[in-house]
């Protein structure tokens, strides 16, 4: 919980390695309100804010049809959406931070998703991203 929310300069952009496997384009870490912490190889720093951006979106939405599935309380663990020309997944990876990626078509979707969780465990356990707070203290939306 001690690494800070944002890295200008990418330096945690070596977490990502683990993603680095056939058919995964680039993977981005990021607090669950937008912002990005680290993108990998294979994304300019825009494109990885721009996806960090929607991501948080998407899984807003996920969490929005939870109660769909179970119950208001139901959570989300992984969002995945088909393309044609690819998937983007999204997962947690610790407190109000998420993992996303986004793969070609021509990928073993199990083996991605078993590397992000893998991932997303040991960066939890290391990595936390506090919700943005106001000036006068209380989190923003």
């Amino acid at each position: 919980m001690s690494t800070p929310v944002t890295d200008s300069s990418n330096k945690l952009g070596w977490l990502l390695e683990d993603l680095s496997i056939p058919g995964v384009r680039f993977s981005v870490l990021l607090s669950e309100d937008g912002l990005r912490i680290a993108h990998s190889n294979g994304v300019s720093k825009d494109d990885a804010e721009r996806f960090a951006a929607a991501a948080s979106g998407l899984r807003s939405l996920g969490k929005a049809l939870g109660e769909f599935c179970g119950g208001s309380d139901n959570g989300v663990r992984q969002n995945m959406t088909e393309y044609d020309q690819g998937m983007i997944l999204i997962t947690a990876a610790g407190e109000g931070a998420l993992l996303g990626v986004s793969t070609t078509t021509d990928i073993d979707v199990g083996l991605v998703a078993h590397r992000m969780n893998e991932l997303a465990s040991r960066v939890g356990r290391e990595l936390g991203s506090q919700p943005r707070r106001r000036p006068d203290g209380s989190e923003t939306p």
